[in-house]
């Protein structure tokens, strides 16, 4: 679905935050990510890009990385994102596997160097927080940032 075509079919959801996504085709394969930041409806920023092979895990953490970097370190605001496995790893599990040394006792940590990089910026940010959304719930930004991160598929047709 195109960004024209997203905003002429949604509506519902908060009209302030910031919204990732990111994924392949298949996965692994190709993937892209996109992030949208809004304020009380009006778009302040989005990007989005594609990598040739590549993870949907690295492709959510990669979107979330790109939000995150996009924002002042005193932005107070509402990041989502529908990977709950990165919710979770920011939001739980990587301070504790910080501790451990970057070991978990399932083995090793997958994707590390773009956990490191989040939790720092996710610390950089302390009035920042970091929330799970339902994939394809029908908020108008949820899909607007689905829609950049498919948006390299558009563009290759």
């Amino acid at each position: 679905m195109t960004l024209q075509e997203v905003l002429n079919e949604y509506s519902a959801g908060p009209q302030t935050g910031v919204f990732t996504d990111g994924g392949c085709q298949p996965n692994p394969g190709p993937g892209g990510w996109g992030f949208v930041h809004v304020v009380e409806g009006r778009v302040v920023r989005h990007d989005h890009g594609h990598e040739p092979q590549t993870t949907n895990n690295r492709m959510e953490l990669t979107a979330l990385i790109r939000a995150l970097t996009s924002l002042p370190a005193d932005a107070e605001i509402e990041v989502f994102s529908d990977s709950e496995l990165c919710v979770k790893t920011i939001n739980e599990w990587a301070p504790m596997w910080e501790r451990r040394g970057w070991k978990r006792s399932s083995g090793p940590i997958a994707n590390l160097e773009l956990v490191k990089e989040l939790l720092a910026l996710s610390r950089a940010r302390p009035k920042v927080s970091l929330k799970w959304i339902k994939a394809h719930n029908g908020w108008l930004w949820n899909e607007y940032a689905d829609s950049l991160s498919t948006a390299w598929t558009r563009s290759s047709l």
